[in-house]
């Protein structure tokens, strides 16, 4: 009776109010402690970051796409470029020494639809380097580009044959993929008995540059190349299968491949947010940007909470092979035409906004398409994998 009567009294009920208010505070304060290691874990991973200042007076744009106020005010609308470079291994190490550029993909965070697009460049795009020689017009595989002048000559090659204004990017090489991908545990990819192939065969190289043990994909000799079956693989497997240019599609199924891996990355993270300081503190020192630590941090904040969207392989509508490198003299993959395909990208970034390609771009494409031969008549005649096609499109879903 006592003891009940105490449970009523005020002064315990004051001591009872006490203690709960000093547990809220605890909890206050060890979430406040978490949220500030975390926070200096991700701050000390960036500082591994190799940000690069660009040298804006050499990032070219095209006049008439600088004059055009409606672009500069699509606040809702951020492109950046992903750039994986050839680059395999640590500075100054024999594999590191290739810089050509063989993925580019435009990343389109659109943030009034809150959904990320992603467009693949044909790593053989001809496409004019003519920033670089004395030459009007100097057109080479779109690879080559950042081989030539590093960053800025990529985005001006993006800029002035696509009509863009792109100043950032962020570049990524074999190593840090494959590593943020071991940090998730892996990937489950659907893949083909001729991939797993394939994939065994690069691995040897990925795997040395990543720096960790070859290992294989069960590859049978004895079934159909085309038997699929969902393979759990390590990082160098996924960057090696991201790799495969072989086994028919060339390099649009590449490009195909690559946004695949990094959908299901983009999956994986959505499920496992707090693994990115971890992946931050793994990749970070094989990672060149132009964004700041803020601006990274806000790309990963929308990676997480936005969905994503369609991702295709620029060029939309193309021609390549026997017939082009007969005319060209070279083996690339051309536009058809190079005004049409701009104008289709711009709708597919910019879904709000009809365009008109800059004087420049319309005397490119007919540069190509007086080389060529393949001109606006051949448009019907050519692989169509652009928005709307029956193509090699990748969804990632939610």
């Amino acid at each position: 009776m006592a003891k009940k009567k105490y449970k009523n009294s005020r002064r315990y009920k004051k001591m009872r109010r006490r203690k709960i208010i000093f547990g809220i505070e605890i909890a206050v304060l060890l979430i406040l402690s978490g949220v500030l290691f975390v926070y200096a874990w991700i701050n000390r991973s960036m500082d591994k970051m190799n940000q690069d200042t660009l040298d804006s007076d050499q990032i070219q744009i095209n006049s008439e796409v600088k004059a055009n106020t409606e672009l500069s005010k699509m606040t809702g609308t951020q492109v950046v470029a992903l750039v994986g470079v050839d680059a395999r291994g640590v500075k100054g190490s024999e594999l590191a020494e290739s810089m050509n550029s063989d993925t580019i993909i435009l990343c389109c965070i659109d943030h009034d639809k809150q959904e990320i697009r992603m467009v693949s460049i044909m790593r053989d795009t001809w496409m004019n380097m003519a920033k670089y020689t004395d030459e009007y017009y100097d057109f080479d595989k779109a690879n080559s580009a950042y081989n030539r002048g590093g960053p800025e000559s990529m985005l001006s090659m993006l800029n002035t044959n696509l009509d863009l204004a792109l100043t950032d990017y962020v570049t990524v090489n074999f190593k840090a993929l494959a590593d943020a991908i071991d940090v998730l545990g892996g990937l489950d990819i659907e893949m083909t008995n001729a991939e797993m192939c394939h994939a065994n065969n690069y691995n040897k190289e990925v795997s040395e540059a990543q720096g960790v043990p070859y290992e294989s994909l069960p590859y049978d000799p004895e079934i159909d190349d085309s038997y699929t079956s969902t393979q759990h693989v390590s990082g160098a497997l996924a960057v090696s299968y991201a790799r495969i240019r072989y086994g028919g599609g060339d390099d649009a199924k590449r490009t195909s491949r690559q946004r695949i891996v990094i959908n299901l990355m983009m999956q994986k993270i959505k499920q496992n947010p707090t693994k990115i300081p971890e992946i931050l503190d793994k990749v970070m020192e094989n990672v060149s940007t132009s964004l700041s630590k803020n601006e990274i941090l806000q790309i990963g904040m929308h990676a997480v909470t936005y969905t994503m969207g369609t991702s295709y392989a620029y060029p939309f509508q193309l021609c390549y092979g026997e017939n082009v490198e007969n005319a060209l003299g070279v083996d690339v993959v051309i536009p058809v035409t190079l005004e049409h395909n701009v104008r289709e990208l711009h709708e597919y970034l910019y879904p709000d906004l009809s365009y008109t390609p800059s004087a420049a771009v319309t005397e490119y494409s007919d540069y190509i398409a007086r080389k060529s031969g393949y001109d606006e008549d051949m448009i019907d005649y050519v692989l169509n994998q652009g928005p709307g096609a029956d193509a090699d499109s990748v969804i990632a879903g939610d």
